[in-house]
């Protein structure tokens, strides 16, 4: 877990990490998020949190503060107050429901941010997918961009999409199904999916593409 601990020092300061590390940690993910299912069991007591894309906010309203090296204060930090307010992983456990990216500017940061939690605590954040957790839709609303302005070529967003890829499609947690694609909570869902069944299959689940008739939100 060494190089975890230390991407993790790296991506609390609003940095991206090169390349190569990024690839690495990508593939861990990857690797942890074969082994949950399309439904996947979260014990409570848990937070739960909606859209972060990029830490986006009200810029029109509360525009973010520069310091001498350039990084607004306020657009990042978002992630790291919430996580300051509701506890810090691996203390209190979270479920993300999705749209991690697109808006903001620091998707990149944000998402890795998540990703070394989910690799060093993998059972204490649960990262569901959004529906812009795909390449059609972040070819749009700036993900690809950004990836290809901070390291010149696509690849930090390919491993990125690969991660996509495989993220779970919804969580249940105290008989209440969390949905991240379709950003809704439906109480009395069950205790979820039968053995056996798609939905619970490790092999099935993936879904390359996502539905995009929400592409304006």
């Amino acid at each position: 877990m060494g190089d975890v601990d230390k991407w993790i020092e790296v991506v609390k300061e609003c940095k991206y990490l090169p390349e190569n590390e990024l690839k690495a940690l990508c593939e861990m993910v990857c690797d942890i998020l074969l082994e949950e299912t399309n439904i996947l069991p979260v014990s409570t007591p848990v937070t739960v949190c909606g859209d972060i894309h990029g830490q986006v906010g009200m810029p029109s309203l509360f525009p973010p503060t520069f310091p001498p090296n350039g990084i607004p204060f306020r657009q990042f930090y978002d992630l790291e107050q919430l996580f300051r307010t509701g506890g810090q992983v691996p203390d209190t456990n979270y479920i993300f429901m999705g749209d991690f990216v697109d808006r903001g500017y620091y998707s990149l940061e944000t998402f890795t941010r998540l990703l070394t939690l989910k690799a060093r605590y993998p059972n204490r954040i649960t990262l569901l997918r959004g529906n812009h957790e795909t390449r059609q839709i972040t070819k749009v609303y700036g993900f690809f961009d950004e990836c290809f302005s901070k390291y010149g070529n696509a690849n930090g967003w390919k491993y990125c999409c690969k991660v996509f890829d495989l993220l779970t499609i919804a969580a249940v947690s105290v008989n209440t199904l969390l949905d991240g694609l379709w950003g809704v909570l439906r109480p009395g869902a069950g205790r979820g999916p039968s053995e056996g069944s798609p939905l619970s299959s490790k092999g099935l689940r993936k879904l390359p593409k996502t539905p995009n008739f929400r592409l304006g939100r």
